[in-house]
């Protein structure tokens, strides 16, 4: 499985769920809709300065990632960024590959 990274900003309607529902509530929802779709939830911290929530998942594919995240901005409660997260084991992997590449404008 792959691991993402999801930053979560709160709109307006979406701090009023969260003011009526609490933390709790969202992270129980969360687990909840990852694992429907064959993932685990590996954290979910809120915070303040940049995005509101940070949560780390497993999930079967980039294309489950994507749909989580767009039914979740969808809703207009939130605006959702998704990261790819690569193991070091993944980066030994790209570090071996041989990748042949002319920068643009060198000939």
């Amino acid at each position: 499985m792959a691991k993402y990274l999801f930053q979560t900003t709160y709109t307006t309607e979406g701090v009023r769920g969260l003011l009526d529902e609490g933390g709790s509530g969202r992270v129980t929802q969360t687990e909840n809709l990852i694992a429907r779709l064959g993932g685990r939830l590996e954290s979910f911290y809120f915070a303040f300065g940049g995005a509101d929530v940070y949560l780390i998942a497993d999930l079967p594919d980039n294309a489950t990632a994507a749909a989580v995240g767009y039914a979740a901005t969808a809703s207009g409660a939130v605006r959702t960024k998704t990261v790819v997260l690569l193991t070091p084991e993944e980066i030994d992997r790209a570090a071996q590959q041989k990748v042949s590449y002319r920068p643009p404008g060198v000939h």
